[in-house]
């Protein structure tokens, strides 16, 4: 599986897709120290840099998933809330513009769970932009702690396909259905 990931950061995808054999075909990272992490873990995957650059990247080989977390800045709930018309928000459209250019048969999109309340209905705007691509798509908010990591921090995931394999069968596999969900020890502020 080749993959081509953006809002990369020090790249997460990668680290659990690497015991699987996938290959990165390359990075999307601006900031300074996650590219430093990048060029030093992965010398040989390059970092393309600025997404809204991305109709003049040279990718050579076939990507067959996209996966980004675009900034979560302008959808939580600790930040301004302005979704679409904050910059940062709106790199959620450019994602599904990647989508539409580089037609890769799956897609990994996360974020913060305020996207589901965005005024301007940004996760609305994003799923139906994956059905006139002609996705059909799932999602889930998972709670980091729920999956070995010791803190609370909750993410929409969403996984779109253009065919075959229902989304669903791999965002509600039945390992990850098991209802064993450890309760909250203290109700946080």
């Amino acid at each position: 599986m080749n993959y081509l990931s953006v809002c990369s950061g020090i790249e997460a995808a990668s680290m659990a897709w690497e015991p699987l054999g996938w290959n990165a075909v390359g990075f999307s990272e601006i900031e300074k120290f996650p590219s430093e992490v990048l060029a030093h873990r992965w010398p040989d995957v390059p970092n393309l840099g600025d997404m809204t650059k991305y109709r003049e990247w040279n990718i050579r080989k076939s990507i067959d998933l996209l996966v980004g977390g675009t900034p979560c800045q302008a959808f939580s709930v600790a930040g301004l809330r302005k979704g679409l018309a904050d910059p940062r928000g709106n790199l959620t459209l450019t994602f599904l513009a990647m989508a539409d250019h580089f037609k890769p048969s799956w897609v990994v999109w996360e974020n913060v769970p305020g996207v589901l309340s965005d005024k301007g209905n940004a996760f609305g705007q994003f799923l139906s932009g994956l059905g006139e691509l002609g996705y059909q798509y799932a999602y889930r908010v998972l709670d980091a702690q729920h999956f070995g990591v010791p803190q609370r921090r909750r993410r929409v995931f969403v996984v779109a396909n253009l065919g075959g394999v229902h989304p669903a069968q791999v965002l509600f596999e039945p390992e990850s259905l098991c209802g064993n969900i450890t309760p909250s020890r203290e109700t946080g502020e």
